[in-house]
């Protein structure tokens, strides 16, 4: 039996909004594999969905850059450890240093760009603030007919790139500060993963045969559920943010346009932040149950 720990109990409870007791319980039954627990949990209780485990944990910026004719731009996170070192001028000065060495270079790759040569000036950095730097990732998107956007959120935690075939910079910008906001999984309902899609359908089995139905009408409700899954994480299905009667497949379409492809990038998702002090959170909550 996998040792159940207090952050990993906190972590399921973040992730999934129930109390610590059905956390723990369901991560022993799961023997300590937090996404089986959370499927577990998903088809017993009907627990709508689960956060994703890309909690927001590293501080640092995210940065766009666009080519001067639209044609390309390039996205990168530079990390630190402390929201603090992350306002920093020196450190600010190093992020738009980066951005501008994958623009230039058009490289994404981080350890090519270190060895270019960013690697001895982010040594220097570590020095100076005295803090853990990372160049984290970069990704570039446009190309030959592209026209490409971008949305920066006013605090650099959240960057957007959007690439489209037709259209203007200011219709692929509104399309990035969408994408932003809602955080869609894909382009198109098409481009959903066959996994997920199964994944999904699994769990909604399960919940469905709960209900006592027939076969058939599980079926239905399967299947019903699936489409909405779908719509809900397809950025040409969604309502789009700025006017929610327009489907952003609509808005895209009536500029004669096409989504080519996004990308989107969060300060410090997908890094697991250190959890502090939890044991005396559980252990007060425990005495006051008792």
């Amino acid at each position: 039996m996998a040792e159940i720990t207090t952050s990993l109990v906190k972590e399921l409870r973040e992730r999934t909004g129930l109390g610590m007791m059905d956390c723990k319980k369901a991560l022993q039954a799961a023997d300590g594999d937090i996404e089986k627990a959370i499927e577990d949990l998903r088809k017993e209780s009907g627990l709508k969905a689960a956060k994703k485990a890309g909690r927001t944990a590293a501080e640092g910026l995210v940065l766009t850059k666009i080519a001067e004719d639209g044609s390309f731009g390039v996205i990168v996170e530079v990390n630190s450890e402390t929201d603090f070192a992350a306002k920093d001028e020196n450190f600010t000065d190093f992020a738009g240093f980066v951005l501008d060495t994958v623009f230039s270079k058009k490289e994404t790759d981080i350890d090519a760009l270190l060895a270019a040569g960013l690697e001895q000036t982010r040594q220097e950095l570590v020095q100076k603030i005295g803090e853990n730097i990372t160049v984290r990732r970069a990704a570039m998107t446009g190309g030959e007919g592209a026209t490409v956007g971008s949305y920066v959120h006013s605090n650099s935690k959240i960057a957007v790139l959007v690439a489209l075939r037709g259209g203007d910079e200011d219709l692929a910008r509104d399309v990035a500060m969408h994408v932003a906001a809602v955080n869609p999984l894909v382009v198109k309902a098409e481009d959903v993963p066959a996994d997920v899609l199964s994944k999904e359908s699994e769990i909604y089995t399960a919940q469905a045969a709960e209900s006592g139905k027939p076969a058939d009408i599980v079926e239905k409700m399967v299947s019903g559920r699936l489409r909405k899954f779908v719509e809900e994480v397809s950025l040409m299905e969604q309502a789009f943010v700025k006017d929610p009667d327009v489907k952003i497949g609509k808005l895209v379409q009536d500029a004669g346009a096409e989504i080519l492809a996004f990308t989107r990038f969060e300060v410090g998702e997908g890094i697991e932040k250190k959890t502090e002090n939890f044991a005396e959170e559980v252990a007060a909550q425990l005495k006051g149950g008792a």
